[in-house]
């Protein structure tokens, strides 16, 4: 019993702790999504132009999941 109520909770353990690397994933990934439209913005260095750009990083970083929504607020 001991060891069925122990394979149970390493289960629980194990399932949360790859949901929260998950979400750590898509917030880095979402993150780069920012930086890349941030660079874009720069580079194309367009007076007005920022709207645009970042509008397109929090599209590109929410579409990830819950860390790439995350990341765009």
């Amino acid at each position: 019993m001991k060891l069925f109520t122990g394979l149970i909770l390493c289960s629980l353990v194990l399932g949360v702790h790859s949901q929260w690397m998950s979400f750590l994933g898509e917030a880095y990934e979402g993150a780069k999504d920012m930086w890349r439209a941030y660079s874009d913005m720069r580079e194309a260095n367009y007076k007005g132009a920022d709207k645009y750009f970042h509008a397109r990083g929090n599209y590109d970083a929410a579409r990830r999941g819950p860390g790439g929504a995350w990341a765009a607020k």
